[in-house]
């Protein structure tokens, strides 16, 4: 196991190094540079801006500026960030911790409640608690995630301001303007509140799809034998369910993990920006409309690396459920 996980590691740096090979010239194809953004004043001399591109090496052929991309990169420099004005690696942590918080809530929300529903649709197969949850799940996993996060805002934040309601929740940023001012407990329960409408509208649509699917896991399971046996022992339905339905219904459930996090990074780019959320995902919006080639190739590698680590730890975890892949 420990030989294949090496293996998959060292089978990613290519995949990595060509993912960010093919951003950094697709960046650079682009028509116009950082400067037309920071000297966008007509009043300002050709001579400064070009001076200004010559500092940040733009003046250099491309592949010139790529190879000294590489360099740094592999020396872990990600370089200095052109609309910012600072180091990327102050950058960086940051606004991977603030994505990382964001994506691993909504990661809770997603496979727990989903795998709740499932549950609950496979043991009452066909009943109206089936139909309802069949329905309601259909209904927001078709539904755009920066349409639904549009709804929470407006129903509630702004309705929810507007007429009292006991439960109200913050429309944008990370906390609130007296943040500063309150005691520990004070600051955590304000940081879930500004946590808890864009984890909702980042997992709701995921953990309706992972309901189908755990749906149709437990209903495949339920019907085999070795269930059959397990009820004629007279063991009880909820050891029946959670103790040996559930350990086989998982192994498909697993490799979705994988499969969700380049989903969940690509949602919470959007749902970063409507929510002023400070992550990833925003990060890289800003820094593709300002042309900032270093901050976009750094989240770009940042990004791809979780990903590729998502579908690591789907493997391993698949190991885990299964003893069989443990053997192999």
């Amino acid at each position: 196991m420990i030989g294949y996980l090496l293996r998959r590691l060292l089978g990613a740096i290519p995949l990595l190094l060509g993912i960010l090979t093919l951003i950094f010239f697709v960046m650079h194809l682009a028509p116009g540079d950082p400067t037309d953004r920071i000297f966008s004043n007509p009043n300002v001399s050709p001579e400064v801006i070009e001076q200004m591109r010559r500092n940040l090496g733009l003046d250099q052929p491309i592949h010139v500026q790529y190879g000294r991309w590489l360099w740094s990169f592999v020396r872990g420099d990600f370089g200095y960030s052109f609309g910012q004005m600072r180091p990327i690696n102050e950058i960086l942590p940051t606004v991977l911790w603030n994505t990382l918080q964001l994506t691993l809530i909504s990661l809770v929300v997603i496979f727990v409640l989903g795998m709740l529903i499932g549950i609950i649709q496979a043991v009452r197969q066909y009943s109206v608690a089936d139909n309802v949850l069949t329905f309601l799940a259909l209904f927001f996993y078709s539904m755009p995630s920066f349409w639904f996060a549009l709804m929470l805002i407006l129903i509630f934040s702004l309705r929810a301001g507007q007429e009292g309601w006991f439960v109200q929740f913050p429309a944008s940023g990370m906390t609130s303007i007296d943040y500063e001012y309150m005691g520990a407990g004070g600051r955590f329960m304000d940081r879930v509140r500004h946590l808890f409408l864009p984890a909702v509208a980042l997992g709701v649509g995921s953990a309706a799809g992972v309901a189908r699917y755990m749906r149709g896991a437990m209903l495949e399971v339920i019907h085999q034998d070795f269930i059959r046996t397990a009820r004629a022992k007279g063991l009880s339905e909820r050891t029946v369910i959670f103790k040996h339905a559930l350990r086989n219904a998982l192994i498909p459930i697993i490799t979705l993990l994988g499969l969700y996090l380049p989903f969940l990074l690509s949602g919470a780019v959007l749902v970063e920006t409507i929510f002023a959320w400070p992550g990833m995902g925003r990060t890289i919006v800003e820094a593709i409309l300002a042309r900032d080639y270093p901050l976009v190739m750094a989240t770009s590698f940042v990004i791809a690396a979780i990903v590729v680590l998502g579908n690591l730890l789907s493997d391993v975890l698949y190991a885990v459920v299964d003893p069989r892949i443990r053997n192999e």
